[in-house]
C-alpha cells in the first residue's frame, strides 16, 4: 500500500510539472521567447485588467493636480509622479500571467516581485518640447555618487535589473507619446558593455555610445490599457512629445534580480535574458 501511494504521489508531481509547462506555454510561446532574445522585447496584451488601470488612473489624476475635464489645467508636457504602492498598482504588477512570463524570461526564483509601480511620467498633449526624449538605457546600480542619477551604472551582468517594463495604464495610440523602442539594440549594448566588466558604464557614458551604434528599426509601445511590454534591460528606448488628445499614463518599473545573470560557464541552461546577452557578445 505504501509503495502504491508513493507511485501515485510521483504521478501527481509529474502531472503538476507538465501542467505548469503547459500553462507557461500558453502565456509565451517559442516565437515570443525568440523575439525577446533577438529583438529585445515582447508585448503582452491584457496583462492586467482595465478596471485596475482605471482605479490607478483615478489616483494618478488626483496627484497631477490637473482636472481631467478641464484641459486648461494641462499646462505642462510631462508631470513626473513618484512611487506607488497602493493596491491597484501592486495587483497590476503581480498577475499570474506576468509572474509566469517572468519565470520564463528570467528564470524561476531569480526575480523579486514588484511591491511598487515605480515612477510615472504622465504626458499631456502639448506643443512644448518635454526635454527628455533622448535615447538611453536605464541604469540599475549606483556609482560613486548615488544621488547623481546620471552616474548610475549598467554592467554586462545587468547587476540589479532583470527587465525594463512598460505598463500602459491608459490606451496609447501612435500620437499619444508611446515609448520608442529600438529593435535589437540590446545586442549592440551588450557588446559595448563587454569591455567595462563589473564596473560597467554610467548612464551618460552609455547614452553617448548609443549615438554611434547601428541604426535600427523603431517600434512604438502602443496598446490598450492593461498592455505590458517586457523588455531586455539593455534595450535602448526613448520618450517623445504627445500629439494626441488625452494624457498618457504609463509606468516603467524595473523587475529586480535576486542574483546577477550568468553569461558563460553555466552548468544549467541559460535563460532567455542570458541568451540574448550571449548573442550580442558572440554574434
Amino acid at each position: 500500500m505504501k509503495s502504491l501511494w508513493c507511485l501515485i504521489n510521483r504521478l501527481f508531481i509529474r502531472y503538476d510539472a507538465l501542467l505548469s509547462i503547459t500553462v507557461m506555454q500558453e502565456i509565451l510561446d517559442i516565437n515570443q521567447i525568440q523575439q525577446f532574445i533577438h529583438q529585445g522585447f515582447i508585448r503582452i496584451d491584457n496583462a492586467f485588467s482595465p478596471e485596475l488601470a482605471e482605479e490607478a488612473r483615478n489616483i494618478l489624476w488626483n496627484d497631477t493636480g490637473c482636472n481631467p475635464h478641464d484641459k486648461s489645467t494641462w499646462t505642462k508636457p510631462v508631470i513626473r509622479l513618484g512611487m506607488y504602492m497602493q493596491e491597484p498598482f501592486v495587483k497590476a504588477a503581480n498577475t499570474n500571467m506576468l509572474h509566469t512570463a517572468f519565470d520564463l524570461l528570467v528564470g524561476q526564483g531569480n526575480w523579486i516581485p514588484c511591491r511598487s509601480m515605480g515612477t510615472f511620467p504622465v504626458r499631456f498633449p502639448s506643443d512644448e518640447d518635454p526635454g527628455d526624449t533622448g535615447w538611453h538605457v536605464d541604469a540599475s546600480f549606483p556609482g560613486d555618487d548615488p544621488d547623481n542619477f546620471f552616474e548610475w551604472r549598467i554592467n554586462i551582468h545587468s547587476k540589479g535589473r532583470a527587465l525594463l517594463m512598460l505598463f500602459l495604464f491608459s490606451d496609447v495610440g501612435e500620437k499619444d507619446a508611446p515609448t520608442r523602442i529600438r529593435v535589437g539594440s540590446h545586442l549592440d549594448v551588450a557588446k559595448a558593455l563587454e569591455e567595462s566588466g563589473e564596473k560597467g558604464l554610467s548612464f551618460m557614458e552609455l547614452a553617448i555610445k548609443l549615438i554611434g551604434m547601428p541604426i535600427r528599426e523603431e517600434v512604438l509601445a502602443t496598446g490598450k490599457a492593461g498592455t505590458v511590454y517586457l523588455c531586455h534591460p539593455f534595450i535602448a528606448h526613448a520618450a517623445q512629445a504627445h500629439h494626441g488628445t488625452e494624457p498618457r499614463f504609463l509606468a516603467q518599473p524595473p523587475l529586480l534580480l535576486r542574483k546577477d545573470l550568468v553569461i558563460k560557464d553555466k552548468t544549467e541552461a541559460y535563460t532567455p535574458i542570458e541568451e540574448a546577452i550571449r548573442l550580442g557578445l558572440w554574434k
